[in-house]
């Protein structure tokens, strides 16, 4: 394999940088950083963290993420795909289960970037990550509702069905002024794009809707809950902390830390390859997996949630004029300073203007439309979209993506075993329709009699070596010679091995020859190194079909 080597593709940018890109640079950056400070603040607390640990995420991963990332226009931090999955981790396992489970998935994404996994990743199929996003969605405008619409709710279900239930049997609680202030919310952030598509809907929303609760407040006595009223702000910078690890909790903690790790790289890479799209660059998916792990390794160090490459802030960076890790950097800068400067203020906003914030974000991560599309796809693909969106819905992301993966596994070796065809070829050779027939012989080739002749077409792995067994035991008669035309088999797997060796074994007692004919030289060198070689006689392996029926005729008049 060939051996990985970290280039961030900061170090290839600086050496064609100039003023006019630097100007562009800081420009998109303090804007991006504008956009990510209510995202931020709004993913923390739905996360089940504290506002000051989204931001801490944005700064340090966003920071890590441009300077040794492989996209020069990826914006990282904190995203809403993560909610779900951080929220159930800290229920079960607290904030220190958190941040152990946060550098496991971080070592394996530095890990899946050192074994070339970059361009792998990307072929997860489409239905699955369509499911489980949606299913996200579902999820996060579902936890929002308490919030959105002010219901007293002492302790709200984590099941998705008891949420609702109770959401239905305590909806008469709900206040008039907490439900005013998430509506106009999400109003002013969809209205916010036909004014202004430069200064953020959410950002908008934020403002006016903090300014509206405290003169609420202040002229009215009307009190709308705040986050000051839930969380305690701080804005001093935490010290590094490494989180206790004990080998328990490192083997509990082993499939959801996947998970992480897994949806980090499919959204990173994912939004990298919009960005490609956009920009006509080309990322290098493998260093900026390790750019991900390292950030996913250093944010819980300091008190940070998991984080990934995010499309709407790295598109809204592209927009923007962003075209290098330079404004990735800026962004990452303006967060800290508003953090050490501005972050008391954060603690009058209202909840609900957050909970507004959440609603829009999972209205877009939903991707309605392309969940509609695939329920036209074949039956296949709908049944993973489904079981992946309702497994989401319903347990969790782990289960999701795990049962999601092992189905799309199973449905794609069935399709491969359906493409590799086996016929039998009972009279004679076409010539015309033959790629291994020695040149020059344009003759048709007769089979002789008490010759069978086999052809595989396609992979020889298990589904085949299975089909072929059962083609060969429909047929009563017992040749002398049995010839298996491989010239048309591009790999052969250990199960494969296995059949042949099968075959040839239990033909040998039966009386019965085994000739191999076209194998390739990939296919011969596995063989080779299986032994199967020495089974079967070097002298019965042949390179075109002229030689194996030569070699039969031999067998035969023996």
């Amino acid at each position: 394999m060939k051996t990985f080597t970290l280039h961030p593709k900061l170090l290839d940018t600086l050496k064609h940088y100039d003023r006019k890109t630097l100007t562009a640079d800081i420009m998109a950056g303090i804007i991006v950083g504008i956009v990510a400070l209510p995202l931020a603040i709004a993913f923390g607390i739905a996360s089940g963290v504290t506002p000051e640990k989204g931001i801490i995420t944005a700064i340090v991963a966003g920071l890590i993420v441009s300077v040794l990332g492989g996209s020069k226009v990826q914006i990282g931090g904190p995203t809403g795909a993560f909610i779900v999955i951080v929220y159930g981790i800290i229920q079960q396992y607290g904030m220190e289960g958190l941040a152990v489970a946060t550098l496991m998935a971080g070592a394996f994404l530095i890990l899946f970037g050192a074994l070339h996994l970059g361009t792998i990743i990307k072929f997860i199929p489409y239905p699955i990550v369509v499911g489980f996003t949606s299913g996200i969605a579902v999820t996060i405008f579902t936890t929002q509702m308490k919030d959105l619409f002010g219901l007293e709710i002492a302790k709200v279900p984590a099941d998705f069905i008891e949420k609702w239930a109770v959401y239905i049997e305590h909806a008469s609680t709900a206040d008039l002024w907490t439900s005013l202030v998430g509506v106009l919310s999400i109003v002013i952030i969809a209205l916010t794009p036909r004014f202004s598509k430069k200064i953020p809907g959410s950002l908008i929303a934020i403002i006016v809707m903090t300014i509206g609760a405290l003169l609420l407040k202040h002229y009215g006595g009307i009190g709308v809950e705040t986050i000051g009223d839930r969380f305690s702000i701080s804005g001093e910078l935490p010290e590094a902390h490494v989180p206790p690890m004990t080998w328990e909790t490192i083997k509990s903690l082993v499939s959801p830390a996947l998970t992480i790790a897994i949806l980090g790289a499919i959204e990173s890479l994912l939004s990298a390859t919009v960005a490609d799209g956009v920009t006509g660059d080309h990322h290098d998916s493998n260093t900026e997996l390790v750019a991900q792990g390292i950030a996913n390794m250093a944010a819980p160090l300091f008190g940070g949630i998991p984080a990934t490459g995010a499309i709407a802030r790295t598109m809204t960076n592209i927009n923007n004029g962003g075209r290098s890790p330079i404004a990735g950097i800026v962004h990452a800068i303006v967060l800290l300073l508003i953090f050490l400067f501005l972050m008391p203020l954060a603690q009058y906003i209202p909840m609900a203007c957050l909970a507004g914030v959440l609603v829009v974000v999972s209205y877009g991560m939903s991707g309605w439309r392309s969940f509609k599309a695939l329920m036209k796809n074949p039956k296949s693909d709908v049944t993973v979209l489904l079981i992946t969106f309702f497994l989401t819905i319903i347990f969790d992301l782990t289960i999701a993506i795990e049962v999601g993966l092992i189905i799309a596994c199973l449905l794609f070796m069935r399709r491969m075993s359906e493409t590799t065809d086996v016929k039998v070829i009972s009279d004679e050779i076409d010539p015309n329709e033959e790629l291994d027939i020695k040149a020059g012989n344009l003759e048709h080739l007769t089979i002789p009699e008490g010759v069978e002749v086999y052809e595989i077409n396609g992979p020889y792995f298990f589904g085949a070596g299975n089909r072929f067994e059962e083609i060969m035991a429909s047929f009563g008669d017992r040749p002398k010679v049995r010839i298996i035309r491989m010239r048309k088999v591009p790999f052969v797997d250990s199960t494969g091995i296995h059949n042949l060796t099968n075959l040839c074994e239990m033909s040998s007692k039966e009386g019965i020859h085994i000739i191999l004919s076209g194998v390739n030289d990939k296919v011969q060198s596995v063989l080779q190194k299986s032994g199967f070689n020495e089974l079967v006689g070097k002298e019965n392996i042949c390179s075109h079909i002229n030689l194996a029926l030569e070699r039969a005729k031999e067998i035969i008049n023996k």
